[in-house]
């Protein structure tokens, strides 16, 4: 119960138009079975073989996405049923993900993620690296995946105004290349989601125009169980 009122808590908190990830990271089948019993069919993990035995035991009508920093080896396990992958930080790994969906017949969505945080740990691309990959003909010859947006994850401080300065300069970027490749005869691209904002700081994200969010604590609390 504690689930479905968490969740209806931050629903009535965002618009329509925003799309709320429940990210069920290390959270029991349980858990999940009753955020969707609840009605909400998205939610995110950050580990392939997990993601995988969820998929496997949970209703087929979920929307599973691939929240965490991608192995390219193991892309070939998720490729026939996820739905965004969010953590896509190079070329090499659009090209795998490519492959194995050219396997399922499919044309697999994904974010590529941009680097705004100032830690040296978190991953993702520089914006004139963005660029450059959608601009290269190898990218424009990959027909099995769709860019549909950006991703970011902001600073892990308490200082609201570097959060929301980092997630401005990333929508600032995300408004730019999609006027740029609006135009674009290029069939792979079409930027229409900004992914920003996780338990601590969605509400940041969203004043910054997020229009996807990442929320897991928030609604299955810290607790860290193994499904």
């Amino acid at each position: 119960m504690l689930i479905k009122n968490n969740l209806q808590n931050i629903l009535e908190t965002v618009s329509k138009e925003i799309t709320l990830v429940a990210v069920s990271k290390t959270k029991p089948i349980a858990d999940i079975k009753e955020a969707y019993d609840a009605g909400h069919k998205i939610f995110g993990e950050n580990k392939i073989q997990e993601m995988v035995q969820k998929y496997e035991a949970l209703p087929k009508d979920i929307e599973w996405h691939m929240i965490g920093h991608l192995q390219r080896n193991k892309v070939k396990y998720m490729a026939h049923f996820v739905s965004l992958i969010h953590g896509v930080d190079s070329l090499k790994t659009l090209v795998e993900i490519n492959k194995q969906a050219i396997k399922h017949n499919r044309v697999i969505p994904c974010l590529l993620q941009a680097r705004i945080a100032q830690e040296e740990t978190k991953f993702g691309l520089d914006f004139d690296a963005i660029e450059q990959i959608i601009r290269s003909d190898e990218f424009k010859a990959l027909e099995n995946i769709k860019i549909v947006g950006l991703m970011g994850m902001a600073s892990f401080t308490d200082d609201e105004d570097q959060i929301s300065n980092e997630y401005q300069s990333l929508k600032m970027f995300f408004d730019k290349l999609k006027d740029s490749s609006s135009d674009s005869k290029t069939l792979n691209i079409k930027l229409d989601t900004l992914s920003m904002g996780m338990s601590g700081d969605y509400k940041i994200a969203l004043v910054n125009g997020s229009n996807m969010i990442r929320v897991g604590s928030a609604i299955f609390g810290e607790r860290n169980y193994i499904a």
